[in-house]
């Protein structure tokens, strides 16, 4: 896309808990705004409002229809030309609802083309990504003492997977310990990258 036209952004808020001053969902309301007021169009999937049961087979994964509100989670990612996904890392990775919602969504015939070698048929392409975590340990120590692995896999095995990249990451550390004056610079900073990101 062209420098300076408006993008169509979709906004996934990862964190399940219907609380609204979670961190998560205000950076993922920095962010709308900041890329509102560029002159972006805007559409939100938040997994706390949402009711989806959780794959359990092979067949539901391949042939069952998808629930309403996760087909109308696929109109919104086929709409988008940007995807911003945000969660806090729970027991080294996102959150299980967050993970199941992928689940739910990444399916044949929407992601990748059914009976097709996994790698030949991408039908996400043309999307980009941003991927903004945030956790209680420092960022570094995610970096090099885990690897990032959970972010390398949701990049690696779900976005990439599907074709969609460039894939940019955001991630705030020790959040258990910063102050409301750190909160508020992570929130600049949100507001920042959507006015940005466009």
């Amino acid at each position: 896309m062209a420098f300076g036209m408006a993008k169509r952004i979709v906004i996934i808020d990862g964190h399940p808990d219907p609380y609204g001053r979670r961190l998560c969902h205000r950076l993922a309301e920095a962010y709308a705004s900041g890329a509102a007021n560029s002159g972006h169009e805007i559409r939100r999937i938040d997994i706390r409002s949402l009711e989806y049961p959780l794959l359990r087979t092979r067949e539901n994964f391949d042939h069952s229809t998808p629930p309403k509100n996760i087909a109308a989670a696929q109109v919104s990612i086929m709409w988008a030309n940007h995807i911003v996904i945000i969660y806090p890392l729970w027991l080294g990775t996102m959150p299980a609802l967050l993970k199941g919602l992928l689940e739910q969504v990444i399916r044949p015939d929407f992601a990748f083309e059914r009976g097709k070698p996994c790698w030949s048929k991408k039908l996400l392409k043309g999307r980009s990504a941003r991927i903004v975590v945030n956790m209680g340990m420092p960022v570094l120590v995610y970096r090099w003492l885990y690897l990032s692995h959970s972010l390398r896999s949701l990049e690696r095995n779900v976005l990439k997977f599907a074709g969609i990249g460039p894939i940019h990451e955001t991630l705030f550390g020790m959040t258990d310990e910063s102050g409301e004056a750190t909160f508020n610079r992570w929130i600049s900073q949100m507001t920042a990258l959507g006015r940005a990101d466009g």
